[in-house]
């Protein structure tokens, strides 16, 4: 009933949690750009342009009758075209032929807006009316419109798909027609409860919003898993229900409880992050660990006792094969296998570090509108990405030179600002407000500068280099500059120094807890091993197929891939450790693999599932990137808990006993293998 109540709530506190795309609000404080937007926003009311707008076949007449109904148009702060740096009235092949044809091309008009944070979808949709099926819409905006369009249909579509498999799965791996049903309720209403919750926090990410429900959901399955799993096996002894659940509850606590220990801490690494959008994923997967694992040892014993008829009218023969003697197969991969990954796993951890990386959104699909869009307006005009100088007014000549200084870079299109649009020669007291307050406040000027470079990679980024320099070389510590590039400039240095931190918390957290539950320094240090190999495995395919990556997806999955799988050997650890007490190495692997090995492939098959529906269904780039990095690291972490780590434990079997306390292993002296 409680469960019941909470859930109820929960459901209609996320109707008030707010989902925030723009990027730019998750960059630390202390960020160049964070603290030049600052200066901007106290200083203009203009913003940056951020998106591009393509019409086809117009005539300069028709062109300034298109920026008139832009102008007007809700959520549209500003429009910029050719005749706001050149004087229309001169015949155009007067005109700077750069200048011109980066607004006007071959009958093409180009003009740059600045549409209103939280106001992406309403102006671009009046866009994309105004402008008709044949002309083009593109840029940041259009990118955060298109993701917020998309995050609830492909949610809805993701799900659509992922429920059924899941399903599938979990039929497979149990006896009742019931049982799946028990498993999704109990961590469905952890989901829920976890969502509602955020109303504390106000708004979260477009990447916690669309990744946390369903990893929560695929990590923490395994939990309800373990736990009816060890309930049949006490039924199959006798018991009655209440005392089967009781022992199953004992027997299955402390497995359950280490699982959800290390995926809890392998989280709580994201919130380290000085990029604060995987603060918010962090805390939101640590409270659905916490939610989860309440759910499974509070509500899910209840809710079982209370439906047990359920689960025994619909008892059903086991649909899979026994996988007795299958260990034995497996060991007999142990040399290969130790051979092959010793073999990989060097140039795997070099290439991984050596991937190149997407740090915004990443290109959107062709598939999509503003993927194809952002395509045409690439061809017909080249890419356009503005940079926003702000410099100190005091000095009109110094502003003057570095405006001068600043047209001579490379991949730099053209310069506005106040000297070479309205002229130093023209007292500022004699100009109209409107005009003025466009590049002029109380304290700066402001300089935009159009560039051809793109929006990020290593040209870009040294062009943003170059710039601050050059700005800093005039004005220091008094200038400013911003734009996309900028953002994604200081995002790159933010993360970078994040994945080294998140990493280390990550990998000496979950290897402290590993510590203290198997009282031992060589088993945590055998089970990261084979864990981390898989991710470092995963992370290097796209730099052997010159994929570029979605950092924030490679932060992401670096962590939740080892925290989400390391239950797959620590369930196969404690199975062997058991069995070690009573039978020597080989023959305790060999039945540990017996009894284990389908509960670790159904706990594989739903996170990899999981990651590959999220990858198939998602647009957004960074949410497939992260998919596809899930489905696959799971796989490799599947393969490689239930035939390296074997490999490892026997290989190492001496060495493991001296270094656990007190483990009992059994002492007599081990058969010689077949």
């Amino acid at each position: 009933m409680v469960f019941a109540a909470l859930t109820l709530l929960a459901i209609i506190g996320q109707f008030f949690v707010s989902t925030n795309y723009n990027m730019v609000d998750y960059l630390p404080d202390d960020a160049p750009s964070t603290n030049a937007l600052e200066v901007m926003e106290n200083e203009f009311t203009a913003s940056i342009p951020n998106t591009n707008v393509l019409v086809k076949d117009v005539s300069i007449q028709e062109a300034l009758s298109y920026k008139h109904e832009l102008e007007n148009m809700n959520g549209v702060e500003e429009v910029l075209w050719l005749d706001d740096l050149v004087d229309l009235q001169i015949p155009l092949e007067m005109v700077d032929r750069t200048t011109l044809e980066s607004y006007y091309k071959d009958g093409n008009a180009l003009f740059s807006l600045t549409i209103t944070t939280g106001e992406e979808v309403e102006a671009t949709d009046a866009i994309y009316e105004l402008i008709g099926e044949d002309n083009a819409i593109a840029g940041e905006a259009v990118n955060n419109a298109t993701s917020q369009n998309m995050a609830v249909s492909e949610t809805i579509y993701a799900a659509a798909l992922l429920v059924p498999v899941i399903i599938i799965i979990l039929v497979l791996s149990t006896n009742s027609w019931a049982e799946p049903l028990f498993f999704l309720t109990a961590i469905g209403v952890s989901v829920l409860i976890n969502l509602g919750s955020n109303i504390f926090l106000g708004e979260v990410s477009f990447v916690t919003q669309s990744v946390a429900p369903i990893l929560q959901l695929a990590v923490s399955l395994d939990y309800a898993i373990f736990l009816l799993h060890s309930f049949n096996d006490e039924l199959a002894k006798g018991k009655k229900p209440e005392q089967a659940m009781a022992a199953a509850m004992r027997n299955s606590f402390p497995v359950i409880f280490v699982s959800a220990v290390t995926t809890f801490f392998g989280f709580m690494a994201l919130m380290f992050m000085n990029f604060e959008i995987g603060a918010d994923l962090g805390l939101n997967l640590v409270k659905g660990i916490v939610f989860s694992f309440i759910s499974v040892v509070v509500f899910l014993p209840a809710l079982t006792l209370f439906l047990y008829k359920w689960i025994e009218k619909t008892r059903h023969k086991s649909l899979v094969p026994s996988f007795k003697g299958v260990g034995a197969k497996l060991l007999k991969l142990r040399y290969p296998a130790l051979i092959l990954v010793f073999l990989l796993i060097v140039p795997s951890f070099i290439a991984q570090g050596s991937t190149s990386f997407i740090y915004g959104l990443g290109d959107l699909p062709d598939t999509t509108r503003a993927g194809a869009d952002a395509a045409l307006i690439e061809e017909t005009f080249g890419e356009s990405t503005p940079l926003v100088v702000l410099v100190p007014n005091d000095d009109i000549a110094k502003e003057a030179e570095l405006v001068s200084q600043l047209e001579e870079l490379a991949y730099v299109d053209s310069v506005m600002s106040y000297t070479n649009v309205v002229g130093t020669g023209i007292p500022a007291e004699f100009l109209d407000d409107s005009i003025i307050s466009e590049f002029q406040s109380e304290q700066f000027s402001r300089i935009m500068v159009f560039t051809d470079a793109g929006v990020e990679g290593d040209i870009p980024f040294s062009l943003v280099e170059d710039v601050r320099a050059l700005s800093e070389s005039y004005y220091g510590d008094t200038a400013y500059t911003l734009g996309e590039s900028v953002t994604l400039y200081d995002m790159k240095e933010t993360v970078t120094v994040d994945n080294q931190v998140v990493n280390t918390i990550t990998v000496v957290t979950i290897a402290l807890v590993l510590m203290i539950t198997f009282r031992s320094i060589s088993i945590p240090i055998i089970l990261l091993v084979t864990i981390q190999s898989a991710v470092w495995i995963n992370l290097a395919i796209p730099y052997m197929t010159n994929d570029s990556l979605v950092f924030v997806g490679y932060l992401v999955v670096s962590t939740v891939q080892l925290a989400a799988t390391i239950d797959y050997g620590i369930l196969l650890m404690e199975t062997y450790k058991h069995h070690r007490q009573k039978m020597p190495a080989y023959p305790a692997m060999k039945k540990a693999l017996d009894e284990k090995l389908f509960s670790i492939i159904i706990s594989a098959a739903i996170l990899s599932s999981v990651g590959l529906i999220l990858w198939i269904t998602s647009t957004n780039p960074t949410v497939s990137s992260i998919g596809l990095l899930l489905g696959r690291g799971a796989i490799l972490a599947f393969i490689l808990v239930v035939v390296l780590l074997p490999a490892l434990l026997l290989v190492g079997d001496k060495l493991v006993k001296k270094t656990t306390y007190r483990s009992n292993f059994y002492e007599q002296e081990e058969e010689t293998e077949r």
